[in-house]
C-alpha cells in the first residue's frame, strides 16, 4: 500500500506487463530460440527502480515479467483470481498475514541467502507480528503513518484528536483506505488497531462519521500533494511521503501522535504457485544486496530495513526520522495484522456506510 508517488507510469525496461492468461516461471524463449527462465513479479506501483529489473536479468539471465497494483486489496483480488500465476509478491503486513494463514505462500530459507544479513534484526522482529518464525516474509520497506501538516497554518497536532475536535474543519485529508482510516480512529479512542471487539469498531465508525463533514477528501495517491499545494492544512500520510513533501515545502512537518500509530511493514513472499523457487530465491537475495537496496531506496525514499544502506547514509539523512524512524519513540504503536473473516466482513460493512454517507 505504500508507494513512491509519481505522475507518470514506471518505465519497465526489460520487465514487460503481463497479459491475461500468462503464467510465471515458465520456459520462455529468447531471440536465439534458447529456453530462458522467467519470473512473474507482482508489486505496488512505483515501488521498485526499473533498472533493478534490468540488472537482475543481465546478471542471471532470468527474465522478469512485472505487474503492479494500487492497494493490497486490488493485489489480492488479482492474485486470487488465478488468471496469472505469480511467483513473487510484495504486499503489506496484514495482507501478508492473510496469505500465510491461507497457505498461499512457500517457506523460504533466508539463512541460506548471501545478503539476508543486511536486513536489520529489529525489522525481522517487526515481521514476527505476522510471520512468527521469519519463514515466509522478506522485509522490503517500512515506516509509520502520521499527520503531515503545514506548520504556518496549524499548531503541532500532538494528538489524533486534532482530526476530530473540529479545529481544522475542511482542511483535513484522510486516507481512502479502510484499515488506515480506522487505525486513526481506533488510536484516538485508545484502542488497539488489531481489535476484534465489535463495540470498539462501531465506536471508531461513529467517530469517523462525526468527522466526515470536516474532511475535505479521502485520497490515496494525492494526500501529500494536496498539503504541498496548499489546498489542505493536514493529511494522513506514510512517513516516506512526509519526507518527499518537505522536499517541496520546508514548512511542512510530520508527527506521529502521542496515542501511537501503525508501524507498517511491506514484505516479499514466494507464492505457492512458484515452480522455480531457486530462481525466485535469487531475486529475493538480489534485493537484499546493498547496492540494489540502495538503488531502490534512492528511487522510493521510504525507510529501508537494509542496515547496510542505513550505515552508509550521510549523517543528515540518517538523522531524519522520516527516513530512519526512531523506534524508541514509537510507544503504543503496532504492526497491523489480518482480522478474522467475521471482523473483516464487519470492517467492510462499516467502511461502506462511512463512504455512503
Amino acid at each position: 500500500m505504500r508507494r513512491r508517488l509519481a505522475s507518470v507510469p514506471v518505465l519497465l525496461g526489460a520487465a514487460a506487463f503481463l497479459t491475461a492468461g500468462a503464467s510465471g516461471c515458465a520456459g520462455d524463449t529468447d531471440v536465439t530460440g534458447s529456453a530462458k527462465e522467467t519470473l512473474t513479479v507482482f508489486n505496488y506501483g512505483e515501488y521498485m527502480d526499473p533498472e533493478v529489473l534490468d540488472l537482475f536479468e543481465e546478471e542471471t539471465g532470468i527474465a522478469i515479467e512485472y505487474e503492479e497494483a494500487l492497494t493490497p486489496e486490488e493485489m489480492y483480488s488479482k492474485y486470487s483470481s488465478g488468471v496469472i500465476q505469480y511467483d513473487l509478491l510484495c504486499s503489506t503486513d496484514y495482507m501478508i498475514d492473510k496469505l500465510i494463514r491461507d497457505g498461499e505462500v512457500q517457506k523460504v530459507d533466508f539463512d541460506s541467502f548471501e545478503y539476508s544479513q543486511n536486513i536489520g534484526e529489529e525489522f525481522w522482529g517487526f515481521s514476527t507480528a505476522f510471520d512468527p518464525d521469519n519463514e515466509y516474509a522478506l522485509p522490503y520497506f517500512w515506516g509509520t503513518i502520521g499527520i503531515l501538516y503545514d506548520s504556518t497554518k496549524v499548531e503541532v497536532p500532538h494528538s489524533w484528536d486534532a482530526l476530530f475536535n473540529g479545529s481544522n474543519a475542511g482542511e483535513i485529508i484522510m486516507q481512502d483506505s479502510m484499515r488506515d482510516s480506522f487505525m486513526v480512529a481506533l488510536k484516538a479512542l485508545g484502542y488497539s488497531i488489531n481489535t476484534s471487539d465489535e463495540g470498539e469498531l462501531r465506536k471508531a465508525q461513529e467517530l469517523l462519521l462525526k468527522q466526515k463533514p470536516d474532511v475535505q477528501a479521502y485520497l490515496v495517491d494525492a494526500a501529500r500533494d494536496e498539503v504541498v499545494a496548499g489546498n489542505a492544512d493536514m493529511a494522513i500520510v506514510y512517513s516516506g511521503e512526509a519526507y518527499l513533501g518537505r522536499e517541496y515545502n520546508p514548512d511542512l512537518q510530520y508527527v506521529v501522535p502521542k496515542e501511537g500509530t501503525n508501524i507498517w511493514m511491506d514484505s516479499w513472499v514466494m507464492t505457492k504457485e512458484c515452480d522455480n523457487p531457486q530462481a525466485a530465491a535469487k531475486f529475493l537475495d538480489f534485493l537484499c544486496r546493498e547496492d540494489i537496496a540502495e538503488m531502490n531506496f534512492d528511487y522510493i525514499y521510504y525507510s529501508t530495513p537494509n542496515q547496510a544502506v542505513i550505515d552508509q547514509m550521510d549523517e543528515e539523512l540518517r538523522s531524519d526520522e522520516n527516513i530512519v524512524p526512531d523506534t524508541s519513540k514509537l510507544t503504543n504503536s503496532e504492526v497491523c495484522v489480518q482480522s478474522d473473516a467475521d471482523i473483516t466482513e464487519l470492517y467492510n460493512e462499516l467502511w461502506k456506510e462511512i463512504k455512503a454517507e
